[in-house]
């Protein structure tokens, strides 16, 4: 890795998970066209990202990451948009409360359309097509002219994820996201449930306080605090020519950020360390993730350390483990031990959703909640015995009132999943299991900061 980075030299690497696109000229013009477009986020906006991160390492804040699977074309629209930004505010709200710490909010959105399949091809009566990539490659629909990648479909996905920054960013700043605002967050299709209730006794305590500080004299409109929020954007960089395409020099540094979201990750499927992904993002300068997985070994992760954080700066690098609920245990405290031995800085957050991945009686691909809730409670206790900091969570999630995963508050079973099972890829959790596991979390939360988390007995004894 000691040669000259560029934003091209990772085309002389091995490169997995890459569409087979039928005419090579086509795309070779998409993406000279992409690189003639504007950026979608700012060098400026990647560091400070990259500053709030360090505090997450630091154990001064926690880090809330989520959104969708993968983003549709055909579900792009303004209420979807603003339903997600709600949930994630309320559940933002609820950390915060609870752990005494800013919580940084970042989602999986605005360029979160391709995905990494574990087959080139699937099966269904007895045909076979190639796998459905996300909307940036392909189309859902099982047909062999829908399946066939397509380059144009990239110049859609800048365009939404254009429109849906633009959303995003007029509702952080725009004062949809003012704190005085937090009784309007609630969905109405959730008034009636029990975590509706939790959240409104939550939300009186905070509006109460807001009344204190006011009625002392304070002027809550001085604060921009109070008005708005920081948000960030993040997707997983599979396709490396889109992101070369949008592959920037920052005029006020020289050096390389990737234009196309604030932070990117690299998936467990391509973090090989002499592969394309790991060349790539070694140049860029944001913020980058790395999905670690139970095939991960501890001196590997060491050597992907040094190559994609080589001056070890806080904030550069967040671990997103994802092993599973039964099998967390067992692989986090060889990470964690090899990582602190070093003396590496990094982010610890945890994605309880891509290890409890099962196929329901139904048939239906699912993700069972409790297992979500039992790798996210292993994962504090796991940090609490090694004496280093949980981080943060990632999640795939919906604003909508889905029904894709079981269990949660309402108790979703197999049977429930054929009501609202909308997600392209990988199941969600809706808004209402969405803010259950945000009081769940914040109890742990709470409890780290009380030093009251204890290795359960699942992790006792490593």
């Amino acid at each position: 890795m000691s040669e000259r980075w560029t934003p091209e030299s990772w085309r002389s690497k091995p490169v997995l998970q890459v569409p087979d696109y039928p005419d090579a000229k086509a795309l070779a013009d998409v993406e000279a066209q992409l690189a003639t477009f504007p950026p979608l986020v700012f060098a400026g906006e990647a560091r400070n990202l990259k500053k709030s991160l360090a505090r997450v390492a630091a154990g001064e804040a926690f880090l809330l990451q989520g959104g969708d699977c993968a983003e549709s074309f055909a579900e792009h629209g303004a209420n979807n948009i603003r339903d997600f930004f709600r949930v994630l505010l309320q559940m933002a709200v609820v950390l915060t409360y609870a752990g005494a710490l800013p919580v940084v909010k970042v989602g999986r959105v605005a360029g979160q359309f391709a995905k990494p399949r574990s087959s080139p091809t699937e099966k269904k009566d007895g045909i076979e097509l190639p796998s459905y990539r996300g909307d940036i490659v392909n189309d859902a629909a099982f047909t062999a002219e829908a399946r066939v990648p397509d380059p144009r479909r990239q110049l859609m996905a800048y365009r939404q994820s254009a429109a849906t920054l633009n959303l995003l960013r007029a509702f952080a700043t725009g004062g949809f996201a003012n704190l005085g605002s937090v009784h309007q967050w609630m969905l109405g299709f959730l008034k009636d449930s029990q975590q509706s209730r939790r959240y409104k006794e939550l939300a009186d305590r905070i509006s109460d306080a807001l009344n204190f500080m006011r009625a002392c004299g304070l002027d809550l409109e001085s604060h921009p605090e109070l008005r708005a929020t920081d948000f960030y954007t993040s997707h997983e960089a599979l396709l490396l020519g889109y992101e070369q395409a949008f592959t920037r020099v920052d005029s006020t540094t020289g050096d390389w950020y990737a234009t196309s979201g604030h932070m990117l990750w690299i998936g467990d499927r391509t973090r090989q360390l002499d592969h394309g992904h790991v060349e790539y993002f070694r140049g860029i300068r944001n913020p980058i993730g790395l999905k670690c997985g139970p095939s991960l070994k501890p001196d590997e992760l060491l050597k992907l350390i040094d190559i994609l954080n080589p001056e070890n700066e806080p904030g550069r690098l967040t671990l997103i483990n994802r092993f599973g609920a039964d099998k967390v245990a067992e692989h986090l405290p060889h990470l964690i031990r090899a990582v602190k031995r070093e003396g590496k800085v990094v982010v610890w957050s945890c994605d309880p959703m891509h290890g409890n991945t099962i196929t329901s009686t139904t048939g239906y691909k699912t993700r069972p909640f409790d297992r979500i809730l039992s790798e996210v409670k292993t994962f504090f206790a796991v940090h609490a015995a090694e004496g280093t900091h949980p981080g943060g969570v990632h999640l795939e999630m919906t604003g909508q009132n889905v029904t894709e995963c079981i269990g949660g508050a309402r108790a979703i079973t197999d049977e429930d999943l054929n009501d609202r099972y909308h997600t392209a890829c990988d199941p969600r959790l809706n808004a209402e299991q969405s803010i259950d596991m945000a009081f769940l979390i914040a109890e742990l939360l709470k409890n780290e900061r009380d030093g009251k988390v204890k290795p359960i007995p699942a992790v006792a004894g490593f």
